[in-house]
């Protein structure tokens, strides 16, 4: 599975990849299961950030989502708190699966970030919580 986050974060940073096909590999790679993929897709999406690329954060949190559930919501929200001038549909939509997905454990999780010291982080971490059930 680590050949295809490889080829995943190549055609992330490709501006000539096919869109289709890297939509495909990052649903492939969410549809794995594999959990141990997180500490390294964490990393990229901390590159996506560093490196201001909107659309590897959207694919990269979708697959985090999808293989860390409801205890990646930290890392979601902390990136979704960076403006990178994108409307974040995806990403958000992650978040609000994953908060009303497990209410209990999204609270517990969110709860202590809306005291971030970064507004941004605590602005998203409370508009977050706005979903639970």
């Amino acid at each position: 599975m680590t050949d295809l986050l490889t080829r995943l974060t190549e055609m992330l940073d490709d501006l000539d990849a096919d869109v289709d096909e890297t939509i495909d590999l990052a649903d492939e790679i969410a549809a794995s299961g594999d959990a141990g993929l997180l500490p390294r897709l964490q990393a990229e999406l901390d590159r996506a950030l560093a490196e201001r690329n909107a659309y590897a954060r959207e694919l990269l949190g979708g697959v985090l989502a999808a293989l860390g559930g409801p205890d990646v919501l930290p890392a979601l929200v902390r990136a979704s708190a960076v403006d990178l001038g994108d409307d974040q549909d995806g990403l958000a939509a992650e978040i609000v699966d994953l908060v009303q997905a497990d209410p209990k454990e999204a609270r517990r999780l969110l709860q202590p970030m809306t005291g971030d010291e970064d507004l941004s982080v605590a602005n998203r971490a409370d508009w977050a919580l706005r979903f639970l059930p």
